[in-house]
């Protein structure tokens, strides 16, 4: 049977640390102060919305929750951004997906400014996962797979890893991380020919495609740890990865959705807010 990748206690001691990190920041005179947009409309993004209130609340993190008509224009998302980037009590903006068809998520990414940045979206902040610059905010789920597998004890320098999956999100920014991890990494795609071939010679997979059964079973084999990035919303409303159900007996390790990589995305989110302020911090002290 393989083990069962979940994230639930490398999660809660992330929430340990920024616990602490909090408890100093208000020490020092300062309130840790998160605010996110939501368009209506999904009822999946008002679900992670709520949730990401509840655990700032526990936190001890103030969260603003900023909600708009889902006929609202790009002008007034970009207006609120703009007084959101100015105002000082304010550490970490996010932007809550999926969007309308008439508005433009990179255009509105791109307005929040990238010290404020907590989910690593902006054109500032993703070049700084291909450089590798350590002032930049990185995008929480490439982090939370890597962080998942280091939690577990899997070391990634030298090991054979399939990224299955190029996307703007995951794919691209996890193949930037991983290398600095001196992984040895193929990027497979939907022009990849023999996906199964490249899993057989493969030690990890990560696969963030948004894809049910992206992977089954015979194309897996006894020796691999596989990481699911995937989330899905099949009919009856509940969620799946990329990974097919009945791995667990094919695989040495399988990541759950959910209870896997995203349970520690929404963890370094607020980690990713905590090194925002310290940032800020230092932008004010460079002024």
């Amino acid at each position: 049977m393989a083990l069962i990748l979940k994230a639930k206690e490398a999660a809660e001691l992330v929430y340990s640390e920024i616990a602490l990190r909090v408890e100093e920041w208000k020490k020092n005179g300062k309130q840790p102060s998160l605010a996110t947009l939501l368009v209506e409309g999904d009822p999946a993004s008002a679900y992670y919305a709520r949730s990401k209130q509840k655990i700032a609340e526990k936190l001890g993190i103030s969260f603003q929750l900023h909600t708009f008509a889902n006929d609202v224009s790009e002008e007034e998302l970009k207006r609120v951004i703009a007084a959101l980037n100015e105002d000082e009590d304010v550490h970490g903006i996010m932007l809550e997906l999926p969007l309308p068809a008439h508005l433009s998520a990179a255009a509105i990414e791109a307005c929040i400014a990238p010290a404020k940045d907590i989910d690593g979206v902006t054109p500032s902040n993703k070049l700084a996962v291909y450089t590798g610059n350590d002032t930049g905010l990185y995008p929480a789920t490439p982090q939370a797979c890597i962080g998942l597998l280091k939690h577990y004890g899997y070391k990634l320098e030298g090991r054979n890893v399939a990224l299955v999956g190029r996307g703007q999100t995951v794919g691209l920014p996890l193949f930037h991380l991983l290398q600095r991890e001196h992984a040895t990494v193929t990027v497979c795609h939907s022009r990849t020919p023999d996906l199964a071939a490249q899993l057989k010679h493969a030690e990890i997979a990560i696969v963030a495609v948004g894809k049910p059964d992206m992977i089954t079973k015979d194309m897996v084999h006894p020796g691999l740890i596989i990481i699911d990035a995937g989330i899905n919303e099949l009919a009856d409303g509940s969620i799946t990865g990329d990974a097919a159900s009945d791995l667990s007996d094919a695989a040495a390790a399988v990541s759950p959705v959910p209870g896997g990589v995203g349970t520690l995305t929404t963890a370094i989110l607020f980690r990713n807010l905590m090194k925002a302020m310290d940032i800020q911090t230092s932008m004010k002290g460079d002024a």
